[in-house]
């Protein structure tokens, strides 16, 4: 019989190895999958990891790819390391872009400068104050905060798609559900290098992007909250001890987390579509649930996962463009990634023993 003891101290060398096998495993399994559906597995494979690299524009699209990624997956890093499980990420990124988008719609003819810096303000506000309610419901009701965050989600799905349809629907739209194009100082701009222009679509967004990844990082190691989410994260115990507010930390946690998925609902509208649509995101909440246990709750990390995962979000759509390899594919590569890196993560911190025959099991 086999039973699993918590590690005094994890190898240095596990926690390298664990991401890098998961990544490798998971190539292994998509040979396999696209041998057993009749594909060329080389010519897969080619498209999935190396063509979206062929190109300079198509490495800055991939850029552009990882942006929301990087943003909502920093945010959960936060709550997974202190053990709190947001999974509405979704619907607080949707909130977002509404709260930017309603500001954006009620200036159509303003040519402030102040107009982005505001919806992108409104933007956390709004993903917070939606993230807030979990939160408090578990705080206060002892709520599960994984049910009510990811039911929240589609609360806001709904909610932007009867806006659109309904009160915020341009009357030139010719009947389909979409609003008035933001005024163009509430768009976020393509980057223009000198004596080279534009390089694919590659936006200012994703320099925040970066940016909230390194912030967040030096938060987590330099300051006194971080160590607060570490500790809580570690030890129930040893934080309740320390003096720190446990439901404080749980709601502060929960409203940043949620404020940056929305804001990076902002940017992906005010970069790349312009306007508000049914379908603002491509599921970025819930695949950045991948990218943040790819990164081992690294903030910095996090963006090489999010790199990763766009590559295989791009190399999903050039494989079946090329190849007519299904779209599902792409989930199942992302779904074999989860659940390899969730098992390395499990073997990085639990030892596997054997019971040998009429020995009871420890007791840790």
């Amino acid at each position: 019989m086999f039973y699993l003891t918590l590690r005094k101290k994890t190898p240095l060398i596990f926690r390298v190895s664990v991401p890098i096998a998961s990544i490798l495993l998971t190539i292994l399994f998509g040979v396999f999958i696209f041998s057993l559906l009749g594909y060329d597995s080389g010519k897969a494979l080619y498209h999935f990891f190396i063509s979206p690299l062929s190109r300079i524009d198509r490495i800055a699209d991939l850029f552009v790819k990882a942006c929301p990624l990087m943003i909502v997956g920093t945010g959960l890093v936060l709550c997974f390391r202190a053990n709190i499980w947001n999974i509405g990420a979704e619907g607080q990124l949707i909130m977002g872009a509404v709260f930017a988008g309603g500001l954006a719609l009620s200036f159509p003819d303003t040519n402030s400068v102040w107009l982005l810096p505001t919806m992108a303000f409104l933007s956390f506000i709004g993903g917070g104050l939606w993230a807030f309610l979990p939160s408090i419901l578990k705080v206060r009701l002892r709520t599960n905060e994984i049910l009510v965050s990811l039911m929240l989600t589609y609360v806001a799905s709904l909610f932007l798609d009867w806006l659109v349809r309904g009160p915020w629907r341009s009357p030139t739209s010719f009947g389909f559900p979409l609003t008035n194009y933001y005024p163009d100082v509430g768009l976020i701009s393509k980057i223009n290098f000198p004596g080279i222009g534009t390089i694919g679509q590659l936006h200012w967004g994703v320099f925040i992007a970066i940016l909230v990844c390194l912030l967040c990082w030096f938060m987590m190691q330099k300051t006194v909250f971080g160590f607060q989410v570490k500790l809580v994260g570690d030890s129930h115990k040893a934080f309740r001890y320390s003096g720190f507010n446990e439901s404080k930390t749980t709601m502060v946690l929960f409203i940043i987390s949620g404020g940056l998925a929305g804001l990076a609902g902002m940017i992906e509208v005010s970069a790349n579509i312009g306007q508000l649509q049914p379908n603002i995101s491509f599921g970025y909440g819930f695949t950045a649930i991948i990218v943040a246990f790819l990164a081992r709750l690294n903030p910095a990390a996090v963006i090489l996962a999010g790199l990763l995962i766009a590559l295989i979000e791009m190399g999903g759509d050039s494989a079946q463009i090329s190849l007519a390899i299904p779209k599902v594919v792409t989930g199942v590569f992302k779904g074999i990634l989860l659940f390899l890196l969730l098992a390395g993560e499990t073997l990085t911190k639990y030892q596997i023993n054997v019971k040998p025959r009429h020995q009871s099991v420890p007791n840790d």
